[in-house]
């Protein structure tokens, strides 16, 4: 069920605040300057503080899209700040999730931007954090190997680039969102406005797969509609230069239970004569990879080539190797790519969890009655979710398992020693644009003018976005526009952003904002 709501309170606040801010906008305003990196610097800098008190404002806002009170108190925030931006707002409803759709027209426009923001975050485990609590952002400063908490606003008047924001989506993905919000004040305050209308999609639900996303998109292609669109979301590169980049791998999981007997069994008592499900399982997964990491599927990588210049652009990316192996801690990197660049291109297999029994402290005699693996496969556009599922399924029957749907039968357990069930999730599509592509053009056009040379253009990241409903739905190339640094802990406890990257994103969003659009060209 999909349908379009605007809150009375919404409308009272359009009439009132939207409308004047329209026609201010477009009667007063001009055609945005375009500032030298100077001006750029100068101006993002001087809006640090305000934005800083909107980044710390909205990261106080619990957002766990499981949770229907944290989403919408997230879309009242994000409703409020784009309506005082001067953007018309609407609360887009698709299968009862809310999405914050917002736009603001411009005279003589160009074209149209479709910007993407993640608002919601992964769930917290409060007890894992360094701190009291994870949605209480904390400035800390790194001394002698540890991070050391200083007082909330002392970075007004010793502001450290190196300097962090701790708290739950600090970088994934409410500091992205601020720095383009604050580039739109810059722009208000100096009476400019961009060549292009703007439009913006707010995502409560990015951390579950926005499974409500693709039926909104299709439901709204017209309101949706755009030239190009630009995500707000994503880490940068290694170096943590500015990264724009050109693609994200699609996901797809999978849960093997293998079983063993009814219950589970001592040790002692059923030891070589029960057979432990936990080695089942083991051989199964050491028969999806050899011993350089590459997967031994049969199939797997189909479809999937790099032509040279595709490996010269990679290696254009500033990176080395062992540097990387030594900052990781590990010996040598998984054979499936000469690079970590040219690794990203191809799809991934990795067992991201594993549970059988006790272990630690409660660790037990016993045969467990299962054993159960997680599985996420990182996929490309040349490997279709559908198509990787089905070559893993094969594959667990060709080691001799029988897949049942449930918990087996009695029939099904005395016929089959080898036993497994498996379910099957996908969820965002690969998607990719062309790094020569005239959007990518006039984006690194815009990052030369405040960086010169210093910024990344990459092919593909190794995570997954929930955009390729906008590119197959609307027709449009995407890039995404990454400000984190990259260990900031995305995901995990004691997440965190740089205040450098932060405000580094205010000029990167400015600098787009400000760039002269082609139509012709793009």
């Amino acid at each position: 069920m999909i349908n379009r709501s605007t809150s009375p309170r919404n409308l009272a606040c359009f009439s009132s605040v939207v409308i004047p801010l329209m026609v201010a906008f477009t009667s007063v305003a001009s055609r945005a300057d375009v500032p030298d990196s100077a001006a750029v610097r100068s101006l993002s800098r001087a809006q640090l503080p305000a934005a800083m008190d909107a980044y710390l404002e909205f990261l106080r806002i619990p957002n766990d899209g499981h949770f229907p009170e944290q989403i919408m108190a997230n879309v009242r925030w994000v409703d409020r700040a784009l309506t005082e931006l001067g953007f018309g707002t609407r609360v887009l409803t698709s299968n009862d999730v809310p999405h914050v759709f917002a736009e603001r027209k411009v005279d003589g426009a160009r074209g149209t931007i479709l910007f993407y923001l993640q608002i919601d975050g992964q769930p917290v485990d409060g007890d894992a954090w360094n701190q009291a609590n994870p949605f209480e952002p904390a400035l800390k400063r790194r001394t002698d190997d540890a991070w050391v908490e200083l007082p909330l606003n002392s970075w007004r008047s010793d502001f450290d680039p190196e300097d962090r924001i701790f708290a739950r989506s600090a970088s994934d993905s409410k500091g992205p969102a601020i720095a383009l919000l604050s580039a739109l004040r810059i722009m208000e305050e100096q009476g400019w406005m961009p060549d292009y209308n703007l439009k913006l999609i707010a995502d409560f639900q990015e951390e579950l797969g926005s499974p409500t996303l693709p039926a909104l998109v299709e439901a709204e292609r017209e309101l949706f509609a755009a030239d190009v669109m630009l995500i707000m979301d994503g880490t940068r590169h290694l170096s943590n230069l500015p990264t724009l980049t050109f693609g994200a791998r699609g996901l797809a999981t999978l849960t093997l239970t293998v079983f063993g007997a009814t219950r589970n069994l001592h040790s002692g008592q059923y030891g070589n004569f029960a057979p432990n499900p936990v080695f089942a399982l083991s051989h199964l997964l050491a028969s999806m990879k050899d011993e350089q990491g590459r997967v031994t599927i049969a199939g797997y990588y189909d479809g999937v080539s790099l032509s040279e210049t595709e490996r010269r652009l990679l290696a254009e990316v500033p990176e080395d190797k062992g540097d990387i192996e030594r900052s990781l801690g590990i010996a040598s990197a998984d054979a499936v790519g000469s690079t970590y660049q040219e690794a990203l291109q191809f799809p991934s297999l990795n067992v991201r969890g594993l549970r059988a029994a006790w272990t630690g402290d409660e660790v037990r005699t016993l045969i467990p009655r299962q054993a159960v693996a997680e599985i996420d496969m990182r996929l490309v556009p040349e490997t279709p979710a559908d198509r990787q599922l089905a070559l893993v399924v094969a594959h667990i029957r060709e080691q001799g398992f029988h897949i049942v749907s449930d918990e087996p039968t009695s029939q099904e357990r005395e016929q089959h020693r080898k036993l497994i069930r498996v379910e099957q999730r996908t969820g965002s599509k690969p998607f990719r644009t062309p790094m020569s592509s005239p959007l990518g053009n006039w984006l690194a056009s815009a990052l030369t003018r405040v960086y010169g040379t210093g910024f990344i253009k990459m092919r593909t990241t190794g995570g997954s976005q929930p955009i390729a409903p906008f590119i197959n739905t609307l027709g449009v190339p995407a890039i995404s526009v990454r400000i984190p640094n990259p260990d900031n802990n995305i995901h995990a406890p004691d997440e965190n952003l740089r205040l450098g990257n932060f405000l580094e994103g205010i000029e990167t969003c400015l600098a787009i904002l400000t760039e002269p659009w082609d139509a012709t060209r793009l």
